[in-house]
Formats: C-alpha cells, structure tokens, sequence
C-alpha cells in the first residue's frame, strides 16, 4: 500500500472512532423521542440494545483499522 492509503486509512479509522463515541453520546439523548412513537415502544429495549452494539461495533473498527495502520507506518519506517 502506499504511504497516501494508509494515511486516508488512518484517517478513515479516526472517523469510524468519532462516530462510535458519537452514537454514545446520543443514545441516552434520543431513546426518549423513540419510546413515545407507539409503534417502536414496545421493542425499546432492543433498539437500544443494537444501538450500543452499533456503537460498540464502529469504535472497536476504528481502533482495529487505526493500530493496523500505525503498524504498517512504523514497518515501513
């Protein structure tokens, strides 16, 4: 890979971070605007459930593509 893809890699690995931490952040803010749509009341819990794993899942990716990346820079050093 060239030097420019794993930077664009690195980068793309920051975002995917950003936007896990972001998805955190916003659950406690919007389960209550979803809870009071009566059709998705009932399978609250489980909404909220697959947003934290969504979550869980853009943020461990991030870290994975962000180490990867680190040490490809570092082998090529």
């Amino acid at each position: 890979m060239t030097e420019n893809k794993i930077i664009i890699q690195l980068i793309w690995g920051i975002a995917l971070v950003f936007a896990g931490i972001g998805v955190f952040y916003r659950i406690p803010q919007i389960m209550p605007r979803i809870e009071t749509i009566p059709y998705f009341a009932p399978g609250s819990y489980f909404i909220r459930f697959c947003f934290y794993v969504m979550g869980i899942l853009l943020t461990g990716g991030g870290i994975k593509k962000i180490l990867n990346n680190l040490r490809k820079i570092r082998k090529s050093a």
